[in-house]
């Protein structure tokens, strides 16, 4: 895998049914290194499940995806080796409450990546220090406004050395206050190379650092383009409808 722009997640006619409710129709979809690629779609229409399928949080129904050329649905594969490769953030932060915030970002590394105590808390020192966060190590989650808590969440998963970043629609737990400083972190790390699948309702970072948008609707893409083409020039009746709504 050294071509720079490969394909690093590839899926392929993805199916997802809970009971008799299908809710994915079969997704195909490829993500290369360095891709911001930022899903939106009406709620119910099936992103966040595309997108926790993709680290198999919820397995497929139907269909394959392939990570970094594995088929990670094939049940004799893995999956947690591969999961420590694909960093998550989810909408609610997910940190223990017991734990200090080192401890929180510095449990992973150890116990999966074998690092020492002093390699993991210096990762972990360096990346709150990106995040603007280093004077929070001592501190409880508890302790933290909902942007800090996100932050938080997205530097968790940096220190276990991910290849890709899922994010499922990470602001929309915060107070709108709090939403530009999470947005920002996320800028630095699409600007930084950092390949991103981004379920969100922020049309505004899509516009800005995606570098493809997909629309799901029904449980379908039904238009993926570059973000010009996409806001500018949607071709999807349901699509356009969509955008009158939330631009």
């Amino acid at each position: 895998m050294t071509i720079e722009n490969d394909v690093i997640i590839k899926v392929e006619d993805l199916k997802k049914s809970f009971g008799k409710i299908e809710v994915l129709k079969g997704i195909n979809a490829e993500i290369k290194r360095k891709d911001v690629c930022v899903v939106v779609g009406a709620s119910g229409s099936g992103k966040s499940t595309f997108l926790r399928c993709l680290n198999l949080l919820e397995y497929p129904t139907e269909g394959r995806i392939l990570f970094e050329g594995v088929d990670i649905t094939d049940p004799s594969v893995n999956i947690n080796t591969h999961r420590q490769k694909i960093g998550m953030v989810f909408q609610q932060f997910n940190l223990f409450p017991n734990m200090t915030v080192l401890k929180n970002l510095t449990i992973a590394p150890r116990k999966l990546l074998k690092l020492s105590k002093e390699e993991a808390e210096e990762k972990a020192f360096s990346l709150l220090k990106r995040v603007g966060l280093e004077d929070r190590a001592s501190a409880y989650p508890s302790q933290l406004s909902g942007g800090m808590k996100q932050r938080i969440a997205i530097v968790r998963a940096l220190c276990m050395n991910p290849d890709v970043m899922l994010f499922d629609e990470p602001t929309s737990a915060l107070d709108p206050e709090m939403v530009g400083e999470v947005l920002a972190v996320m800028k630095e790390l699409a600007h930084s190379g950092m390949t991103m699948v981004v379920v969100t309702h922020e049309m505004g970072f899509a516009r800005e650092v995606g570098t493809n948008v997909i629309f799901i609707d029904g449980g379908r893409i039904a238009e993926e383009a570059p973000p010009e083409q996409f806001f500018n020039d949607p071709k999807n009746p349901r699509l356009k409808e969509f955008l009158s709504k939330v631009l």
